[in-house]
C-alpha cells in the first residue's frame, strides 16, 4: 500500500531501516526488565472509533491536561523498547539539568493534526506499530480465537506497565485496530477505559472520502482500518464502501460494549464534545472513580472546540452518501 500513497504520506524507507536497527539492539535489555511490571496501577484509557470520527482531538485533549501518559511521536520510535524510550525522554524533558536539550522540545498541545498525524517530539502518537508486535492483522483487522490465542498478552499488559510507571499516570492512548477485540482487551486488562468517538456519519464520511484523496490521490483506495465486511464492501463503489466502514464499525463497538462491565466503556459524541468537553471530562472522571481508582482532578481545559462538521462536498456527492449510507444502515443518516 506505500506504493499507492502520494509522496507526502509515504513512508521513508531509510529511517524505517535505522528505527528497525535500533529497536533490535534496544529489545534484549527491554525484555530483561519486562518480569518487573506485571500489574497496571491505573486503568488504561482506550480511544475507539472510525477514522477521521475525532479520535486525535480526544487523545490530544487528555494528554493537554497533564492528568494521563501518553504515546509521543518521540516514544513512537522505540516501538519494541517503549520502556527505554520513556526514560530517555523523561531524561531528555523533565530531569534535562540546565535546560541544556529540552527547549527543543515543545510541550504545548496544538491540537492540530493532519489525517491524524501530529507534529513535535512530545504531541500525541496513534502507536500503531507497538500495537502491530502483539496483534498480528491479516487484510482486516479482526482474529480468530486460535489467533488471539498465541497473542503474548502477558507481555503487552508488561510493556503497558512499564511505560505507566514512568509517569506514574493513567496512560492514554488509541486502540482503534482492537475494535473488534474489546470484550478480549477488557478480559486481559484489569482497569480499562474504553471511550468510543463517534461523529454524525455524513460528516465522518465525507472526511474519510477526502481523506482517500489526500492521501491515495484518489477515492478509489481503502483508507484506515478494515472490518470483517471489508471482503464485501471491497467490491462496491467508494460511497458504499465508506458507508459501510462507518456503519459495520459502529457498530462492532456498541456490540463489544455490550459484553462489558458499564464503568469500563462510554460513549463521546464528537458534536456534544465539542460544545463543552468538561461534560465528559466528569464522566471519565466518575468511570475511574468507579474502578476503585482515586482520580479526583479538576477539568483544566478548554470550555468548548470548533466542530468541523461543514458540508465540503458537491450536493450530487452528499445524494451518494446519504443513498449509500441507507442501503447500508437501513435508515436515513444523521446530519
Amino acid at each position: 500500500m506505500n506504493s499507492k500513497r502520494l509522496e507526502e504520506h509515504k513512508r521513508n524507507h531509510n529511517l524505517e531501516d535505522l528505527l528497525n536497527e535500533i529497536n533490535n539492539l534496544l529489545y534484549p535489555v527491554e525484555n530483561n526488565v519486562l518480569s518487573n511490571f506485571e500489574n497496571l496501577k491505573y486503568p488504561i484509557i482506550l480511544i475507539m472509533g472510525g477514522a477521521r470520527s475525532g479520535t486525535t482531538l480526544a487523545l490530544q485533549w487528555l494528554a493537554e491536561s497533564g492528568y494521563f501518559a501518553y504515546p509521543t511521536n518521540m516514544m513512537s520510535r522505540f516501538y519494541k523498547a517503549p520502556y527505554i524510550g520513556a526514560k530517555i525522554q523523561l531524561m531528555l524533558t523533565k530531569y534535562d539539568h540546565n535546560n541544556e536539550i529540552s527547549k527543543s522540545f515543545n510541550d504545548t498541545i496544538s491540537y492540530e493534526s493532519t489525517l491524524g498525524k501530529t507534529t513535535g517530539a512530545l504531541a500525541p502518537h496513534e502507536f500503531w506499530y507497538f500495537w502491530r508486535r502483539f496483534f498480528k492483522f491479516d487484510e482486516i483487522q479482526k482474529l480468530t480465537e486460535n489467533e488471539l490465542n498465541k497473542i503474548e498478552k502477558d507481555k503487552f499488559v508488561s510493556e503497558l506497565s512499564a511505560i505507566e510507571s514512568v509517569f506514574d499516570k493513567p496512560l492514554a492512548m488509541k486502540g482503534m485496530n482492537v475494535n473488534w477485540h474489546i470484550p478480549y482487551i477488557e478480559e486481559i486488562l484489569d482497569n480499562v477505559l474504553f471511550i468510543h468517538v463517534k461523529r454524525k456519519p455524513l460528516y465522518q464520511i465525507q472526511s474519510i472520502f477526502n481523506a482517500r484523496k489526500k492521501y491515495y490521490g484518489t477515492i478509489n483506495e481503502w483508507y484506515s482500518f478494515k472490518p470483517p465486511e471489508y471482503k464485501t464492501l471491497k467490491n462496491k463503489d467508494p460511497y458504499t464502501q465508506i458507508a459501510g466502514q462507518v456503519y459495520y464499525t459502529n457498530k462492532a463497538i456498541e456490540k463489544g460494549f455490550k459484553k462489558i462491565d458499564n464503568n469500563k466503556c462510554m460513549t463521546l459524541e464528537y458534536e456534544k464534545f465539542c460544545k463543552n468537553p468538561k461534560t465528559y471530562f466528569d464522566i471519565i472522571k466518575n468511570k475511574i472513580n468507579n474502578q476503585g481508582i482515586k482520580f479526583n482532578k479538576t477539568y483544566n481545559g478548554p470550555s468548548s472546540f470548533d466542530s468541523t462538521n461543514k458540508v465540503k462536498l458537491s450536493a450530487n456527492k452528499i445524494k451518494k452518501i446519504e443513498e449509500a449510507y441507507k442501503n447500508i444502515a437501513g435508515e436515513n443518516i444523521s446530519k
